[in-house]
């Protein structure tokens, strides 16, 4: 029966990504992010872990290879508000060769859509900024401004992140902005298991797309685990769909959401 539902559930939405072209970003936060924000007084922490089962061989553009290494990203956000939110990064990469190392930090603020709004979807909005070692990435300061919206219809739920993505710093500095669209379908075939497909890619510089060989996309068949409400857990498995882009990933995203104020009061 859970294969049957997967399979149903698969078809609808390959065929509608088959449509889209998309640099995916960076493998050490693979994540859709859906609307809502933290509640307020609570923190969540989270542990983003892969692993580049297939990727690059070779330096380039100063870049390390990407074969055979883990990166392991520590998240942590904290609800200030009832829709305001800053979450903080830090990356670290783990791998041989002398590409064990702390690669950076990102911060982001995030603000969503109050409920008197009343809207039919879910809203927000995040921006992200940030350094990243040169060895490990081409522009080491970056911005990325995330609009994000996301729509729960029985057990479907789907979440859009057109993305845009900005070097601050680095060999990318003159190309100018960005799109780097994210996607993610899942069907809840239980209250606790939702298989689903997440997308990764970007087009290039939003006034000349790359030719669709140079740009990165990643699929990734995915399963996202409620067992409490306390923890998330999302595991997924990503193959490249072009020259550019890394061939076999494996993730896993691990967070556990603490609420203070209830802690105080027992």
């Amino acid at each position: 029966m859970v294969m049957i539902h997967s399979i149903k559930f698969m078809l609808p939405v390959l065929f509608c990504l088959s449509f889209l072209k998309g640099t995916a970003q960076d493998n050490y936060e693979i994540q859709v992010y859906g609307a809502a924000t933290v509640k307020k007084g609570s923190t969540m922490f989270e542990l983003h872990s892969n692993y580049t089962k297939i990727g690059s061989t070779e330096t380039k553009n100063g870049v390390n290879a990407t074969n055979h290494i883990f990166h392991e990203t520590i998240e942590i956000t904290h609800g200030f508000t009832d829709n305001f939110e800053i979450g903080i990064y830090m990356f670290n990469a783990l791998g041989s060769d002398g590409r064990t190392a702390y690669v950076g930090s990102h911060i982001r603020p995030r603000i969503a859509a109050p409920e008197k709004w009343k809207l039919p979807f879910g809203l927000s909005l995040a921006t992200e900024v940030g350094y990243q070692k040169l060895h490990y990435s081409e522009d080491d300061w970056s911005l990325e401004i995330r609009p994000i919206i996301d729509k729960t219809i029985n057990k479907w739920y789907v979440a859009f992140n057109p993305t845009i993505d900005k070097s601050l710093h680095g060999l990318n500095k003159r190309q100018g902005y960005t799109f780097s669209p994210n996607v993610k379908a899942s069907y809840a075939i239980s209250k606790i298991i939702a298989p689903g497909i997440e997308y990764y890619g970007s087009l290039g510089p939003i006034n000349k797309f790359l030719p669709y060989n140079q740009q990165n996309e990643q699929l990734f068949l995915t399963l996202d685990v409620d067992f409490s409400a306390d923890w998330e857990l999302n595991l997924g498995y990503g193959f490249g769909l072009t020259d550019a882009t890394d061939k076999s990933i494996i993730k896993m995203i691990l967070g556990r959401r603490i609420n203070w104020n209830h802690r105080k009061k027992k």
